[in-house]
């Protein structure tokens, strides 16, 4: 999760028994956008987030053939909490890491 995730999202995946890690628990909280993004591929993460420079730099990374775990991108004016929930755990259930890698996917879905 990056560090503008409302933790009620994080507390609802857990409560649906999806494996989820924040920015501020892995100590990444201040960390720049790239930077994150490297991090959450180490770690073998998608990145969900709501932050467009985020996304950005996703796209930057699929034009140059940088590779990265994924990034799950929504505009919190767009979706509720609730779907927001039900989306990743879906992607979270169905999917896997080689699924996402180098991809950008949108919520909701």
């Amino acid at each position: 999760m990056d560090v503008h995730i409302p933790r009620s999202i994080t507390v609802g995946l857990r409560s649906r028994g999806v494996d989820v890690l924040t920015a501020q628990e892995d100590g990444a909280d201040t960390l720049s956008d790239q930077e994150l993004l490297s991090r959450a591929t180490e770690l073998k993460r998608v990145l969900f987030t709501f932050d467009d420079d985020l996304l950005a730099e996703a796209v930057e990374r699929q034009r140059s053939n940088r590779p990265f775990s994924g990034v799950i991108f929504a505009h919190p004016m767009n979706i509720s909490v609730g779907r927001i929930i039900h989306d990743l755990q879906i992607i979270a259930e169905i999917g896997d890491l080689e699924d996402m890698q180098n991809r950008t996917e949108f919520l909701p879905l």
